[in-house]
């Protein structure tokens, strides 16, 4: 970037946070005022970037600090909060899954079933990417199954992607079903955790994994299926992608037979998932062992269990493989979502919104969902739903 345009953007942010601290007082108060200054200067940051997303993300730490928009504490402990926590112990479970080759063998495995036709191939990627992305973050899913397609391109006898006319129907049904996958399960993206944890500290209740994936089932298949149907009429007279099948087939067959250190880190992974799922059986008697705690449990195991004498992580492979930037960035929404909430702008924007005479029917569900929508446009989808949720309990 530019060092001129970098200053200016820069200066722009805390000018806007000053803009509004002192022009919507009146409407907001000063603390709401204040809390609205800091989600515009976060805005603005996270999509002119003259500075890194996470850095952005810890602004709501020295701006309370200074003006006690809301008790220190409240905000400090959405830095690790069990959100951040649960994002925490799904890395620690999938980190030994390089290393070991557990992601190949799973990924092969399914892709194995791949047919020669495009249509196969979309329905293959398609849903392999929507089931990882249910359990694993988005962009863990991407950055596994992009570099299978691309070896799978060179393999059928195309140089990369610009050569391949099936490799942007392939890529955009990668793309599609791991957006679709990540709504299926709380485990499937921050934004669902973010909501969970607002409803469960607003509301009083605790929100269970299975009654998610009940919810949202119907949803998921009614969109999967207009997915689909799209991907097929865009993309209807592309040619067919030969020789996959077997590509697939041939990379499971010289893994050979699953070693040790794979089977411990998938029963691992097996383990936590089923804990989460099955929390509403040991509720009553457990009522700590929440999804994100037995996630972190089951992750450390991986540093205590070794394979021909080695652990089958260390700390120094775990630090890599954390992805902390986005586990702060996820914490900035959540810290952003505590300052618009307890300033009491959320309250004075739910008054606004009670102008339109939302009765909760369709038209209060299109305000919120364009409302939702323009947030994770200009930020991301944790920052929408911090932002958003507490609006819709309001």
């Amino acid at each position: 970037m530019d060092f001129t345009k970098r200053v200016i953007y820069l200066i722009i942010g805390p000018a806007l946070f000053v803009a509004c601290a002192i022009g919507l007082s009146d409407v907001f108060g000063g603390p709401g005022a204040q809390a609205v200054g800091t989600l515009l200067w976060m805005v603005f940051w996270w999509v002119s970037r003259p500075v890194d997303l996470t850095v952005t993300a810890l602004i709501p730490i020295p701006v309370n600090a200074l003006f006690s928009i809301v008790p220190m504490a409240d905000v400090i402990s959405q830095y690790f909060s069990e959100s951040i926590v649960l994002v925490f112990g799904s890395c620690l479970l999938t980190v030994p899954w390089k290393a070991t080759g557990f992601d190949r063998r799973v990924a092969y495995k399914i892709l194995a079933v791949v047919g020669p036709s495009l249509t196969s191939q979309l329905i293959v990627w398609f849903v392999a990417s929507m089931l990882f992305s249910a359990v694993l973050p988005n962009i863990a899913v991407v950055s596994l199954f992009c570099p299978l397609a691309l070896a799978m391109f060179r393999a059928a006898g195309y140089e990369g992607l610009k050569d391949c006319p099936s490799g942007p129907p392939i890529f955009l049904a990668i793309c599609w079903g791991t957006v679709l996958g990540g709504i299926i399960t709380p485990l499937g993206g921050a934004m669902n955790v973010t909501a969970i944890s607002l409803l469960q500290e607003q509301l009083g209740i605790e929100v269970m994994y299975l009654d998610w994936i009940i919810r949202f089932l119907p949803y998921t298949i009614v969109t999967m299926v207009v997915f689909f149907i799209l991907m097929l009429a865009m993309f209807r007279n592309v040619e067919p992608l030969k020789g996959s099948k077997e590509f697939f087939r041939e990379g499971y067959r010289a893994m050979g037979k699953m070693k040790s250190d794979e089977a411990m880190v998938g029963a691992f992974f097996a383990i936590a998932f089923l804990g989460a799922l099955c929390r509403p059986l040991f509720a009553d008697v457990l009522p700590n062992l929440v999804p994100a705690y037995i996630f972190v449990a089951m992750g450390m195991l991986s540093f205590i269990f070794t394979y021909k004498k080695q652990p089958l992580m260390g700390w120094d492979d775990a630090q890599k493989g954390v992805m902390w930037g986005m586990m702060y960035l996820f914490a900035g929404g959540l810290a952003i979502g505590t300052l618009i909430n307890g300033s009491g702008a959320t309250a004075v924007i739910a008054t606004i919104l009670q102008g339109f005479s939302l009765d909760g029917g369709l038209t209060t569900i299109i305000v919120f969902v364009l409302l939702a929508c323009l947030i994770s446009e200009l930020t991301s989808s944790t920052v929408s739903s911090a932002v958003t949720v507490p609006l819709v309990i309001a």
